[in-house]
């Protein structure tokens, strides 16, 4: 299978050079992703609506990708704020408590001082057939 670019249409994408997400076979990787609304480039002062924006991205990103949250098999997870991290634990929960991916959560700034989080994920979807 040839690699495929995936792209959310955020303005970031075209003016940094990277796609939301990069198929490669069996593999998607979905690059760090906040809780901006790309549609309107805005995002909300809270934690708890961040990490649902974000989940809500990276979602349209696997599902574009023919995949979903089940596929996922890491997650990164960078806050400015550890303290903030318990605040995600129940979308993050309902996101990935059946797959239950390998994770890391990495204290560290980010490139805007209102984002909140940044997740990565890398998924594998299942052969055709398997």
């Amino acid at each position: 299978m040839k690699r495929r670019l995936i792209s959310s249409g955020s303005t970031f994408e075209a003016e940094i050079g990277y796609s939301r997400a990069v198929v490669d076979g069996e593999w998607i990787f979905v690059s760090g992703t906040t809780g901006f609304d790309y549609a309107r480039m805005t995002i909300a002062p809270d934690v708890e609506s961040q990490v649902e924006q974000a989940l809500a991205n990276i979602a349209a990103a696997l599902a574009e990708a023919q995949a979903g949250f089940a596929d996922v098999v890491r997650v990164h997870y960078i806050l400015p704020d550890a303290a903030d991290f318990p605040a995600c634990w129940p979308a993050l929960r309902q996101a990935f408590g059946a797959s239950r991916p390998a994770a890391t959560m990495i204290s560290a700034g980010l490139a805007d001082p209102r984002m909140k989080i940044e997740i990565e994920v890398t998924a594998r979807r299942s052969p055709r057939g398997a």
